[in-house]
């Protein structure tokens, strides 16, 4: 069975809900506490041992390439001064000479077409995707690894799923689930926001997934679904029952880093966990 070695990150959106900041700067550079959203993404795929990561970019998203590359100047001027501590902080953005790579996607088509247009990065072999914006935390055993570990026993596909409450699943792709065992659940069907009243399950895709390569050619129709767009969701559905196909529910913390509360909440709860900061922040909120 191939391991996983490529994540694809998909972040040509244009952030609308937290404009006016994402007028310049890509919400995937928002910080939460001190690391913007995309590192966690990228810390999650090399705890779970991803060497290549592709991002599918979009205008206004020269500031990711930047950030992980080198800063010489600030490098420099950071090694001189003896700022040894500080330079360490910058020691998870810089990627490996070629395993990073970026690639446009023109048009604002859809989770699906974004995905497709990294088809050439991944060598016929399975792949990752994450999204940005959903900030799925523990680091003592992130997402992707536990997804990881299910591939390996159970092969085929593997999505992250949550509970969430029945009125919202309007808001996700939700399973229609099979056997059970455990934290894994046997994928018998996608639905793309159903309305409560149809859903077959509270168990929603929440930003990641181990797909196999096949489901490019099945990307690459540009069938487009719900909001005219080309859905991710779609296309994973056409291979269920023709490959091993299973849902993870994520142990852990989930903050939804697309909506502005969520995001607030991010960083109040990673804050709370550091030794330098929790105690100061939770004097803070017995005040407000």
């Amino acid at each position: 069975m191939s391991r996983i070695r490529t994540a694809i990150f998909p972040v040509a959106g244009l952030g609308t809900r937290f404009l006016p900041a994402t007028k310049a700067v890509p919400k995937e550079m928002l910080p939460v506490v001190d690391k913007p959203l995309i590192q966690y993404a990228v810390d999650e795929a090399l705890a779970a041992g991803i060497e290549t990561m592709v991002f599918v970019t979009g205008r206004g998203k020269n500031a990711i390439e930047d950030y992980f590359d080198i800063a010489y100047e600030l490098e420099d001027t950071l090694h001189s001064r003896a700022k040894h501590d500080i330079l360490a902080t910058l020691e998870g953005t810089r990627l490996a000479p070629g395993n990073v790579a970026f690639v446009r996607q023109q048009e604002p088509l859809g989770l699906g077409h974004a995905v497709w247009c990294a088809r050439h990065f991944i060598e016929n072999s399975p792949f990752a995707v994450l999204l940005a914006d959903e900030l799925l935390w523990n680091p003592e055993s992130p997402c992707l690894k536990q997804m990881a570990e299910t591939q390996e026993r159970k092969g085929g596909n593997v999505i992250a799923v949550l509970e969430v409450p029945h009125e919202h699943t309007n808001r996700y792709g939700i399973v229609s689930p099979g056997t059970i065992e455990g934290a894994v659940t046997e994928v018998r069907g996608l639905v793309e926001k159903p309305k409560p009243a149809d859903a077959p399950s509270r168990l929603a895709a929440v930003g990641r997934y181990i797909l196999q390569p096949e489901i490019m050619a099945l990307l690459g129709t540009q069938e487009k679904g719900a909001g005219g767009e080309i859905q991710l969701t779609d296309a994973m559905a056409k291979l269920i029952g023709v490959q091993p196909f299973h849902a993870q529910t994520f142990v852990g913390q989930r903050h939804d880093c697309g909506d502005k509360a969520g995001y607030v909440q991010a960083n109040i709860s990673l804050a709370l966990e550091r030794a330098d900061l929790g105690p100061v922040i939770r004097e803070y909120l017995k005040t407000v």
